[in-house]
């Protein structure tokens, strides 16, 4: 009996070991689940103290916020764009919570960042909470910080409550419209009020801070030897002062700092950016990393970024300066007749402008580009050509011009070959605005590079696969649409390819059905991405006999893996905006100018003759109410102007 009880007791005392052995690692992990995780982290370790200075030379210790319960400590990076988003966020956050004990002081430890470029990056991003440089790393060694932005909440015995992001709003290629998980603000509360953190850690994404390291200077492989050349090669159209890239690529201090991110961005097939499958056609803006180039990378990654002889550098690239055009363009047309308003923050809906150039006469068009005014808020421009005004839910199916997507390089068009602009014709320009963290403003244009009509032999013409019957279910991963587009009634050459979804898209694949019935796929993009709204040029124009028919399938995916969805339960619908969706297969064709003057005269008189079929009252148009109720939604669909009537030269926006 005796031996029972004692049994007895000691398993009532191991229980109530198990319970407090739970309540200490709540109070301390949040949940018993985390705890080994949390102890990997750092979660419930703690910061006896750090000494380091601002961008203004002014020393900050640990102590100096001994005043506050709270001390959120957010390792940044001046180049790295979701810090640079993020920035608003921890400002608004140090705002809110800076009466109720809260300190926020923000840390730099990238080797490739000077105090000078953190002090613009503060003037920029309006931060008013201590901004310092880890210059030795130490502080970020101690915590064990890893990427910009990444935060650690320490409490009143400045140990670690929380590690991580800040919100799930901004990743890697995803932007929601506002945050779903606010983990910062969540921990903080919790920390406030005596809670245990119910999420203590959720693993930062961003950019990998720069480290200081040992370059092996016996390495075969070296900056100047062979990854500079990569560089040049793949890399630096975009990343160099004045461009797209958020950093730039072109010395060896720079390019050092950020070794580890560019190997990650690499092996992972971010970058360079290109998502053709390399089984389906030849591209000659093709921008893919060999296999051998990527080991180099990797080899001289694990080198520890040795510089090597600087003598071995290749020849500096020499930029055209201002435009890509061979030229300066005939005619510059500004998007906007004042420069835009970027907010901060938040999603900016497509904005469209229209601009009337006053062309009289038909205008043809070599080479053109579109150049941002801000190129760190404009995600994409694209233009169309237009005879007939119109509303801009149109704008994106009819008569394109011209494109800009980050990484676009802008070529002429092959001799002898030319857009036509018609007389009369508007300028239709939809823009994508991404905010960066900070309120912006643009304003881009257009250049114009004119042809000598004579020595045009061949018009180029952008037409489409189209599926506007969009209806995809909620939460489905993998929903297939296809489309057909009519055969076409005359030969050409095909000259390129541009996909185009939006944030559900997942992939895309062009085939070509021949008059014999024989198929050729000529594109597969297996990992559609809605960031670069690539245009694939082919190698070499490809033969297309009259009467070849063009067929598109896409995947969409609205389910909760894909971190860019707006919302999987909804039903998701054709619309012009991100959060709609559009199935558009562009392809650019080239026509005999024979043919292309038959075409229009065609064209002409097929729109004369519907005009006469339905027009009673013998005004040469057609009004709404000529036209029967079952056709009254085709009706409003063709009549670009929404003035009630119907023109010949409106149907002919719709007639090939």
């Amino acid at each position: 009996m005796s031996r029972y009880l004692a049994r007895k007791t000691t398993a009532g005392w191991c229980r109530w070991c198990l319970v407090l052995c739970a309540w200490w690692v709540a109070t301390r992990c949040g949940s018993p689940a985390f705890c080994q995780q949390a102890d990997e982290v750092g979660i419930g370790k703690r910061l006896d103290g750090f000494a380091l200075r601002d961008y203004r030379g002014k020393l900050y210790t640990l102590d100096d916020f001994r005043d506050y319960p709270v001390l959120v400590i957010a390792f940044v990076g001046v180049e790295c764009p979701l810090a640079k988003l993020y920035a608003a966020r921890l400002s608004q956050l140090e705002s809110q919570y800076r009466d109720r004990g809260v300190a926020f002081v923000g840390v730099d430890a990238n080797v490739q960042d000077s105090l000078a470029e953190l002090a613009a990056f503060a003037r920029r991003q309006q931060i008013e909470f201590p901004l310092l440089k880890d210059a030795d790393q130490e502080l970020a060694d101690r915590l064990g910080a890893e990427r910009t932005p990444e935060v650690f909440l320490l409490d009143k015995e400045r140990r670690v409550r929380y590690r991580g992001r800040i919100d799930d709003q901004y990743g890697i290629s995803v932007v929601r419209a506002r945050p779903e998980k606010p983990l910062l603000q969540q921990a903080i509360e919790e920390v406030l009020q005596g809670k245990p953190v119910s999420v203590p850690y959720d693993p930062a994404v961003g950019c990998i801070i720069g480290r200081h390291r040992r370059p092996d200077e016996s390495s075969p492989v070296t900056y100047s030897r062979q990854i500079a050349r990569i560089l040049q090669k793949h890399c630096i159209s975009c990343h160099r002062p004045g461009e797209i890239g958020p950093f730039s690529l072109t010395a060896y201090d720079e390019v050092a700092g950020w070794a580890e991110m560019i190997l990650e961005v690499v092996q992972q097939g971010r970058m360079p950016p290109w998502h053709a499958a390399p089984e389906y056609g030849r591209f000659r803006n093709e921008n893919r990393l060999s296999d051998q180039e990527k080991e180099l990378i990797r080899q001289w990654v694990e080198a520890g970024a040795p510089q090597g002889d600087p003598a071995e550098l290749p020849e500096p690239i020499q930029w055209v300066e201002g435009w890509q055009l061979p030229r300066e363009p005939d005619l510059v047309i500004p998007v906007t007749p004042e420069p835009f308003n970027v907010p901060a923050t938040g999603e900016v809906r497509y904005q469209y402008f229209v601009v009337d150039p006053g062309f009289t006469e038909d205008k043809w068009i070599e080479a053109a580009e579109l150049q941002p005014g801000n190129r760190a808020v404009v995600h994409h421009i694209l233009v169309f050509a237009r005879r007939s005004p119109l509303d801009a839910d149109e704008g994106g199916l009819r008569g394109f011009l011209v494109g800009y997507v980050p990484g676009l390089r802008v070529e002429p068009l092959p001799a002898g070959m030319a857009k036509r602009i018609p007389a009369g014709s508007k300028l239709v320009f939809q823009v994508h605005y991404t905010p960066i963290g900070t309120p912006q403003k643009d304003q881009s244009r257009l250049g114009l590079i004119f042809a000598d009509p004579k020595k045009v032999t061949h018009e180029v013409m952008t037409t489409s696969v189209v599926q506007r019957r969009l209806r995809i279910p909620p939460r489905e991963s993998d929903y297939r649409v296809e489309a057909t587009r009519a055969p076409l009634s005359f030969d050409c050459l095909l000259l390129g390819l541009m996909p185009h979804m939006h944030l559900r898209g997942k992939s895309f694949r062009y085939e070509a059905i021949f008059p014999d019935g024989t198929r050729e796929i000529l594109l597969d993009v297996p990992r559609y991405d809605f960031n670069w709204q690539t245009a694939y040029r082919l190698e070499d124009p490809k033969p297309l006999p009259a009467g070849t028919r063009m067929h598109c399938v896409a995947h969409y995916d609205n389910s909760e893996r894909n971190l860019n969805n707006p919302d999987p339960d909804r039903w998701v619908t054709w619309g012009d905006q991100t959060w709609d969706e559009m199935m558009i297969g562009y392809f650019d064709i080239a026509v005999p100018i024979a043919q292309a003057m038959n075409q229009r005269r065609i064209a002409a008189e097929r729109a004369r003759q519907v005009v006469q079929q339905f027009d009673r009252n013998g005004n040469a148009v057609i009004d709404q109410d000529e036209v029967p109720p079952s056709l009254q939604r085709v009706f409003q669909r063709l009549d670009l102007n929404k003035d009630g009537r119907l023109t010949e030269e409106e149907l002919m926006e719709f007639i090939d």
